[in-house]
């Protein structure tokens, strides 16, 4: 089935710039399946709280709530946060993301892609939007979750819940995290089950079923041995057929049993990240049509709202905040058609040229909805 879906919808590569929606096939495509005017708007961002919606075949359903914060890599979405900006009002505010997965492909992603778009038009493009890729979540929004799971497969393979007990003879292998503080939540990713995927600092949780194997790296930290009893509770605690829970510590006696689960006897090393440049200055690109054609050019560094102009659009490239990393993408109030319809497009373009790919998230802002964590992230600017 995994091939057969491959075949005909080819997998999205999730650095690819080429996400051309207006006027496209995709486009007509989805319009022919949810008709000029997407019901699933009629009832979004009335009220706080948080929506979640799975692209279907050109669609969009609603993710049962009870699903919320559990997400499929062969699947894409959309995340939206409604919250009141200021307590003593009852003004809205937004944030909308979409999440893809690493196997998601090309319909899948550009479909959430177009479906963001048009939510934004429906709430009169108040959103704050993000672009997030599986692995690189942001922490605005992996705060909304307090278990993030990510899961093999997806709506055209079929997916189990974790509360599900894999089939005889199958393992399944989960990474434990913890996001950035403040939230401290669950974030359990299910990664091969091989050799290859046990790396030092982390626990790991092997389900077989009948027994919940807990493996506990000599670099890892409390929080996430706790994290990870966390989820082997709600493994356990959701199946009729109570699995045996084993716990074990690398260097400690036994750990060798877990290792010997996957033919190793040694947990390998953890990655070398990359070097993060040492200047935190944000530099800034403007996309303007003015001339006649449109041109993307350098600005020099960003030096506050001040330095942007209502009648364009703009690129601000804060990649260098080791905290923040991160694309922010500002739209003028006057800004022509053709720029904010291309300014993601060439957004895209601009982080595969620059390496950056993937790791870093997109962020999608109009003037005059900059919200705190935008002034913050870039230096208090106003």
């Amino acid at each position: 089935m995994e091939g057969e879906r491959l075949s005909q919808h080819p997998k999205f590569n999730i650095e690819d710039t080429n996400i051309a929606l207006l006027g496209s096939d995709l486009e007509r495509r989805v319009r022919e399946h949810a008709g000029d005017k997407e019901v699933a708007w009629e009832t979004a961002g009335k009220a706080p709280g948080l929506d979640v919606w799975r692209v279907e075949h050109f669609r969009i359903a609603k993710w049962p709530r009870e699903r919320h914060g559990t997400f499929y890599d062969g699947d894409s979405y959309l995340v939206l946060h409604t919250y009141k900006n200021h307590n003593e009002t009852d003004a809205l505010a937004y944030d909308l993301h979409f999440w893809l997965g690493k196997d998601t492909s090309q319909d899948e992603a550009g479909t959430a892609a177009y479906k963001t778009v048009e939510l934004d038009d429906y709430l009169n493009g108040q959103p704050v939007q993000y672009r997030e890729v599986q692995g690189f979540e942001s922490s605005r929004f992996l705060s909304y979750f307090p278990h993030f799971i990510t899961l093999h497969g997806g709506i055209s393979t079929g997916f189990h819940h974790v509360s599900a007990p894999p089939p005889a003879e199958v393992k399944k292998l989960y990474k434990i995290q913890i996001s950035q503080p403040p939230y401290n939540h669950l974030v359990v990713r299910e990664v091969p089950a091989e050799a290859s995927s046990i790396v030092q600092g982390a626990v790991y949780v092997l389900d077989e079923g009948t027994k919940a194997l807990q493996f506990n790296t000599k670099e890892s930290v409390g929080k996430e041995r706790f994290k990870a009893a966390e989820f082997v509770r709600l493994l356990v605690n959701e199946r009729q057929s109570q699995p045996q829970v084993i716990v074990y510590d690398e260097g400690a006696s036994g750990a060798g049993i877990f290792l010997s689960e996957f033919e190793s006897d040694a947990v390998l090393p953890a990655p070398v990240k990359p070097r993060q440049a040492e200047s935190t200055k944000a530099s800034l690109y403007r996309l303007s049509d003015a001339s006649g054609r449109l041109v993307f050019e350098s600005m020099g560094g960003f030096t506050g709202l001040g330095s942007l102009s209502s009648g364009d659009v703009y690129l601000i490239d804060n990649t260098a905040d080791i905290c923040q990393p991160a694309i922010y993408v500002w739209i003028g109030k006057s800004a022509s058609l053709n720029e904010r319809r291309l300014v993601m497009q060439y957004a895209q373009q601009y982080l595969y040229k620059a390496g950056a790919g993937a790791a870093v998230s997109i962020v999608k802002i109009a003037e005059g909805m900059e919200n705190n964590r935008f002034l913050i992230n870039l230096g208090g600017s106003a």
